[in-house]
């Protein structure tokens, strides 16, 4: 069975959004046949892009029609879904001002991509731009459905929330993914003491990970795993799992992954943080006690240096296609990348009532927490969209910090739709890695005058 839809890729001229979602567009049994627009504001980019993946369509016997503009209201007049992945500027330029000037100026901000004062300007240059998107997709067709991949994702579906409140939206995210590589070695019994050939292993894997249900809840980037069920049998998996979690990590810890501060958090507040240190960091006033400055440094290099290198292998391939040497390969790869985007779109058209991680408004999902928020938690996906599961309340701790988290957004979202400079000050001021007014201050006039060109007209 076939479907035709049209699905909208905005921000497809960058070579880690697009090309891996249309890997896994190209797995789907249901959506062969359907309209894929790739949209970009840099048409050099895009038309690269573009180019390689009509290349690797063919390899693939037309599976589906892809077109590519530069005009956004003409792409999503008519979509089904919109999926949107746009950084607002030079991603790599502002990354680096929001790591380092914070940081000058005395906060305890180790990374600021999505909280701290780093991340205020990161969602200020993100938010009015993706909400000017969520205006035009509902304005010109209501029913369509809109997926948000680009960070802040908290922050701007909260925005979204408040400035289209009717459109149908989640935020997607892949941290998850941290976790999952390592889960069925942890709590499936099979793996436990024993050396199994690799065949055998990784059939056992993936038949260990589809048959365990994961419980998740939280901000995203500050979320955690409540509950762990084996599928077939009804178990309750979180006793091995805590039981077993630490010895399993003890030669393992990363740096840029589960290490001092995920450890520390775990054995403090019982629930153990799936997002890595990278990411705690940015939400919580200890954060700085675990973890180094220089690690995340490093942390924004690697990730820089892995976009070029994607960019530089595109600009390669796309040379061969041009010259008639295109790789037999292709640059896409036979498996999925991870990502859940082709996944939810397909159980969403089928019905499926499938479980899925994702970023959706609270309104209830999780009791002590705010109503008025984006979290990210468990949900059922099936035609009417995105549900999600209902938790109650969390233990009181880590709500606390939630709730002072979620406290910074919604001042933060405020300023950026009112275009206010006293919100956007007391929302640096206010964040857990700043408390000082002074500092605040020094911050917004040095960031402001960097980047004004991508904010708000603050007043």
């Amino acid at each position: 069975m076939t479907i035709d839809k049209k699905i909208v890729l905005i921000g497809a001229g960058s070579a880690s959004f697009g090309p891996p979602t249309l890997n896994d567009l190209f797995h789907s049994k249901i959506l062969p046949g359907s309209t894929i627009v790739l949209v970009d504001i840099d048409i050099e980019k895009l038309t690269i892009v573009y180019d390689i993946v009509v290349q690797e369509n063919k390899m693939r016997e037309e599976l589906f029609n892809i077109e590519m503009t530069t005009d956004r209201k003409k792409a999503i007049k008519n979509a089904d879904f919109v999926i949107s992945s746009i950084e607002h500027g030079d991603r790599f330029k502002f990354r680096w001002q929001d790591h380092k000037i914070p940081h000058k100026y005395g906060t305890t901000e180790m990374m600021g991509e999505n909280g701290g004062p780093g991340g205020f300007f990161h969602s200020a240059r993100q938010i009015p731009e993706i909400v000017k998107i969520a205006k035009d997709v509902y304005s010109s067709n209501p029913h369509a459905f809109f997926i948000n991949y680009s960070n802040p994702i908290s922050r701007i579906c909260l925005a979204i929330k408040r400035a289209v409140p009717n459109l149908k939206m989640i935020g997607l995210c892949h941290q998850i993914n941290l976790i999952l590589k390592d889960l069925p070695y942890i709590i499936d019994d099979s793996f436990q003491g024993v050396d199994l050939p690799s065949s055998e292993k990784k059939l056992r894997f993936q038949e260990s990970l589809s048959n365990t249900k994961i419980t998740v809840g939280g901000l995203n980037h500050f979320a955690f795993i409540i509950g762990l069920e084996n599928i077939s049998t009804g178990e309750n998996l979180m006793p091995k799992f805590n039981e077993r979690i630490m010895g399993y990590y003890k030669d393992k810890w990363d740096r840029f992954c589960f290490a001092d501060l995920t450890f520390e958090f775990y054995k403090r507040f019982g629930l153990f943080p799936y997002v890595g240190d990278n990411h705690l960091c940015e939400f919580i006033q200890f954060g700085s006690e675990y973890t180094k400055y220089q690690d995340f440094t490093d942390w924004i290099e690697n990730m820089e240096q892995g976009k070029k290198g994607m960019n530089d292998k595109f600009l390669r391939y796309h040379k061969r296609l041009k010259k008639g040497n295109y790789p037999k390969k292709g640059v896409l790869t036979t498996e999925y990348t991870g990502e859940r985007v082709g996944a939810i779109i397909e159980e969403i058209i089928e019905d499926k009532n499938a479980y899925e991680i994702v970023n959706i408004p609270n309104d209830g999902i999780i009791q002590n927490l705010p109503h008025d928020l984006i979290i990210e938690c468990s949900g059922i996906v099936n035609k009417e969209g995105v549900h999600g599961v209902k938790l109650g309340n969390i233990p009181k701790s880590i709500a606390t910090l939630l709730r002072i988290e979620a406290s910074i957004q919604d001042v933060c979202v405020e300023a950026i739709l009112r275009e206010s400079k006293d919100l956007a000050i007391a929302t640096i001021a206010m964040d857990v890695n700043c408390g000082n007014f002074e500092i605040a201050d020094k911050i917004y006039n040095e960031m402001y005058e960097l980047q004004k060109e991508y904010l708000p007209k603050f007043k």
